[in-house]
């Protein structure tokens, strides 16, 4: 299957475009900048407000993986303000959908955020015009559309972002997905959009993987502080601590039922896997 990834050359589409490849279809790549390394996917250089080179780049596709977008950090570094929000985020949507309608392509995979429940911040508001875009055409063009709504999924590997990987381990603490698992669950999507017509609205919440369970998030600490944490890794206390991370800190764990049923959705990476990276690799992080 020929599937178009807009915005593809970032790093949800770099990661997505080898797992695409092992499953046989065929990835485009629609995006301003060119991605690191082409591998066998297609590279058109273009945006999505090119209504133009949009129609052209959807042209023999199947399928659309709509990634394009400015993100939480591009408000928070007041790179890009409320036009800018607009015109990518919410007009960009549109062309999308549009075009995608226009070509009678009816399989799309939007990925949204749980930045959803933010409607304070630009980002949170522009994906929930989004996300009404979507719900439109899916009712009104009877697309098959599946919206992924991911925690933040900056990869460690982003140096533009984090210095080094403890940096990185530092913000997923707070709560995050890591980025192949988000590529694992649109896999999954492109995989159910294609056997069969959902015939319904779907929006599916990615989380990591946790050992913590509901009981220990409900009696957290009970036996002291740092206690829970003790339970799972005790081993990784003191790595911890000399990392920066906080053992006491409680994680927000979100309910993904849904994703499990509809995908099969098994996130793979935890704390655990976290932990285990920083003591074998350190700063310098895994390869």
């Amino acid at each position: 299957m020929k599937v178009l990834l807009t915005g593809g050359s970032g790093n949800l589409g770099q990661t997505l475009v080898p797992m695409l490849l092992s499953k046989g279809h065929a990835p485009v790549i629609l995006d301003v900048r060119a991605p690191r390394d082409l591998k066998d996917e297609v590279f058109i250089q273009g945006s999505i407000l090119d209504r133009e080179k949009l129609k052209e780049s959807l042209r023999g596709c199947d399928c659309i993986v709509h990634i394009a977008a400015w993100h939480g950090i591009h408000e928070v570094r007041g790179e890009k303000d409320s036009y800018d929000f607009f015109d990518l985020n919410v007009r960009g949507t549109f062309e999308v959908f549009e075009a995608a309608a226009s070509l009678s392509i009816k399989k799309i995979v939007f990925i949204s955020t749980t930045s959803v429940g933010r409607p304070d911040t630009l980002y949170g508001r522009s994906k929930i015009l989004a996300e009404s875009i979507a719900e439109d055409y899916r009712r009104h063009k009877n697309m098959n559309v599946i919206t992924l709504r991911p925690r933040a999924f900056i990869p460690f590997w982003n140096h533009d972002v984090y210095a080094n990987y403890s940096d990185w381990a530092r913000w997923f603490w707070k709560g995050a997905v890591h980025i192949d698992d988000v590529a694992s669950a649109v896999i999954l999507s492109v995989a159910l959009i294609s056997r069969r017509d959902l015939g319904r609205q779907l929006i599916l919440t990615l989380d990591s993987a946790y050992e913590y369970t509901d009981s220990d998030l409900a009696h957290w600490d009970t036996d002291g502080v740092g206690s829970t944490f003790k339970k799972y890794y005790s081993e990784y206390y003191d790595l911890a601590l000399s990392y920066g991370l906080d053992p006491a800190q409680k994680p927000t764990k979100l309910d993904i039922s849904e994703t499990i049923r509809w995908l099969g959705y098994k996130p793979s990476y935890s704390l655990a896997t976290l932990l285990s990276e920083l003591a074998a690799y350190g700063d310098s992080g895994p390869p």
